[in-house]
């Protein structure tokens, strides 16, 4: 099996940090009944289910974090411009590395040999 591409490895852990973080940091909104708090506590659960995904070299965790970072674009159009600036170029550069050749063909090269 090949090296996991750096680049990939990079989203991993981003996911992961953000995944978890942004959980323990919104649990206190769960604790007293805030109205989106079990809707943003399940969004950061998939942000680590997909870095989860990703390490494991599971295709469909490539199409789940593409599918975060989108959906943060979309909430971001209710905010500042500048916020939905950044969500975009995050968006970019996350697209970039998940579906750039080399991550590509070691997804492939994962389902050749399954």
């Amino acid at each position: 099996m090949g090296k996991r591409p750096v680049a990939l490895m990079t989203v991993v852990v981003l996911y992961l940090l953000v995944g978890v973080a942004g959980f323990v940091y919104h649990l206190p909104e769960l604790r007293v009944g805030h109205r989106d708090a079990i809707a943003i506590e399940l969004t950061e659960m998939l942000a680590a289910v997909a870095a989860v995904g990703l390490f494991c070299r599971a295709n469909w965790a490539r199409w789940l974090a593409l599918a975060w970072v989108v959906f943060h674009v979309a909430i971001s159009v209710f905010h500042p411009l500048r916020e939905l600036l950044i969500h975009m170029a995050l968006c970019i550069v996350i697209a970039w590395l998940l579906f750039r050749p080399a991550t590509a063909s070691w997804f492939r090269e994962r389902e050749a040999k399954s």
